[in-house]
């Protein structure tokens, strides 16, 4: 019957709402905290994508300007010291050259040298002493002559080279002084007489 439906139904009801426990008055209140620390956190959540965003694109500019940067240095050092090397030596010839062409970022340097009698350029690490020295010298000049330093430190650099390179070194660091000071630190006689100032150190006792 009827009757008995509608009673059926409120018993179900009654059991459910029985089962469903106490009523929580401050769910409301506990709701409405939580959309706020919600959209309070997605908040946060899109300004953080958008700082990222921007810092990846800051990034992407610096690396781009690094990678222009380096290249037109790279380039005008590497035809400097092209023009350098062969001064120093009284001929050869010598190049810098890129191990990773592809990544101008993480790229190593290396340094090619063919001094004269030579027949095959070689690493720098397969010449003599003498020839180490002065290819370091002749980077360095190339270096200087594209970004001029105020003053430059060598110590004993001429130690290794025979007379003849002794006076091509002489030369070429006279010819730097005009645009810096250089303050050189030998044993060598024929490098102490191009000096403008000489400056003796002695030890009384070793040490």
């Amino acid at each position: 019957r009827f009757g008995d439906v509608e009673d059926d139904r409120a018993k179900e009801l009654r059991g459910l709402i029985e089962r469903m426990g106490e009523i929580n008055l401050t769910a409301i209140e506990e709701s409405e905290e939580l959309q706020s620390r919600y959209d309070f956190l997605t908040t946060q959540k899109t300004d953080l994508e958008s700082a990222i965003e921007q810092l990846e694109a800051a990034i992407e500019k610096i690396n781009r300007a690094s990678r222009k940067r380096f290249r037109e240095t790279f380039d005008a050092v590497n035809t400097k010291f092209k023009e350098v090397y062969p001064r120093l030596f009284g001929g050869g010839h010598a190049h810098l050259a890129l191990t990773d062409e592809s990544d101008l970022l993480e790229t190593g340097v290396e340094i090619f040298a063919n001094p004269p009698g030579k027949k095959v350029s070689q690493n720098i690490e397969l010449l003599s002493g003498g020839e180490k020295a002065l290819t370091a010298v002749s980077l360095l000049f190339a270096i200087f002559l594209i970004k001029p330093s105020p003053f430059c430190l060598l110590d004993e650099v001429d130690a290794p080279l025979d007379e003849a390179n002794v006076g091509r070194y002489n030369q070429a660091v006279r010819e730097m002084t005009d645009r810096s000071q250089f303050i050189i630190i030998t044993h060598n006689r024929r490098t102490m007489e191009i000096a403008d100032r000489l400056c003796g150190i002695t030890m009384e006792e070793p040490g």
